[in-house]
């Protein structure tokens, strides 16, 4: 098995493949994959996109925000189910690091993934705080 990494533009990526990654991962259980324009623009907003390809088929995604100085924000890391547990989420880390060099990489992990997380170096930060929107989410 050969798998590629590539840093994808968020304007022109396939939003059919990427929201096939999340839906196989599991993490389509948790955003907006059946919501094409909110999905898209979820996508779309991002300024760092990583992909992992094995024969030219995703099979894992990054999507981050940066500043590219200070932090990088990890909104999501998926891989799909038939590919996790062979280091894919790991080299995905290490790309978004490679790309933002001397950057600081932070994230909210989801409830199954606490104990993933420590073992591909990152520490627990126990004042995280999460505000929900009131409003639903409308198309700017």
């Amino acid at each position: 098995m050969t798998i590629e990494y590539e840093l994808a533009t968020p304007a022109e990526v396939d939003i059919e493949e990427v929201a096939r990654v999340y839906a196989e991962s599991g993490l389509g259980d948790r955003r907006p994959v059946d919501d094409t324009p909110r999905f898209t623009a979820m996508v779309r907003g991002c300024n760092l996109l990583v992909l992992a390809r094995e024969q030219g088929r995703a099979v894992g995604v990054a999507r981050c925000l940066t500043d590219d100085s200070y932090v990088t924000y990890v909104s999501d890391l998926a891989v799909s189910k038939s590919h996790q547990h062979l280091g894919i989420g790991r080299r995905l880390l290490d790309e978004i690091e490679r790309h933002t060099p001397g950057v600081k990489i932070v994230l909210l992990a989801a409830p199954e993934a606490q104990d993933y997380y420590p073992k591909v170096g990152f520490t627990p930060h126990h004042s995280a705080w999460v505000r929900s929107p009131t409003d639903p989410w409308q198309r700017p």
